[in-house]
């Protein structure tokens, strides 16, 4: 089956209001750029984001900050957006934090078909509260629901027109999890094969979870933080 579409226009054209998205990345790696810059286009309001951070003021999920489309925000962290912490103190976003592990495991559990699970992460904490907590051979656990999404944004590698895909090392992060939770989870990717061309050993993601693939236009690849060695004497 052909999964090909013309561009991030043409993929996220059913991305209505209120829609529930993931974001693949960690920081500025592996983001969906091109979609994200599609979404931004569409204008798409109201909008609950998943992703383990908000990207930076003007960058990544920055930018749908900007546009005033998001109304909620699921992550891990949130400390390189200025713009993002201004509109959760005003109101404007309503911030979710979730432990990073617990994240991971939320979105893993949400693919699975698993509806929630026990952690002891958060146990005492304001993370735990109003969540049921359970004893477990003599410790107490919180009990955490599983993550899913109408869509899910994921950036890969290499993909075949089929939809399966390939990460490429770090930019892999939270890509291959979320493609697995999402009602509709679509792909951009660097280099875009025909079947057959992938290594079946080295497929990350398999065609069956993804609904539309295109070869995105322009990575910039930008760099949250780049430091330098002091030059020697």
């Amino acid at each position: 089956m052909n999964k090909v579409v013309a561009n991030a226009d043409e993929a996220i054209q059913d991305v209505v209001d209120g829609s529930s998205i993931m974001f693949g990345g960690f920081g500025l790696c592996g983001n969906p750029e091109n979609l994200i810059r599609a979404l931004v286009r569409k204008g798409s309001k109201n909008l609950t984001t998943i992703s383990n951070n908000a990207g930076v003021d003007g960058l990544g999920i920055g930018l749908l900050l900007a546009a005033g489309q998001i109304r909620r925000h699921i992550g891990t962290y949130v400390g390189e957006n200025k713009l993002l912490e201004s509109m959760v103190l005003s109101g404007q976003v309503q911030l979710d934090l979730v432990p990073q592990g617990t994240f991971s495991e939320r979105i893993r559990a949400g693919g699975a078909g698993i509806p929630a699970f026990f952690t002891p992460t958060g146990v005492g904490t304001i993370v735990a509260e109003g969540k049921e907590t359970r004893e477990f051979d003599g410790r107490t656990y919180v009990m955490e629901r599983a993550l899913k999404a109408d869509f899910a944004f994921v950036k890969a590698w290499k993909g075949d027109r089929m939809g399966n895909l390939v990460y490429r090392k770090t930019a892999r992060n939270f890509n291959p999890m979320m493609a697995t939770a999402a009602k509709v989870t679509i792909a951009e990717v660097e280099h875009l094969v025909e079947a057959g061309e992938l290594d079946g050993d080295a497929i990350h993601t398999p065609s069956v979870y993804v609904k539309r693939i295109f070869q995105g236009e322009l990575y910039e690849r930008r760099i949250e933080k780049r430091t330098v060695r002091k030059a020697s004497a």
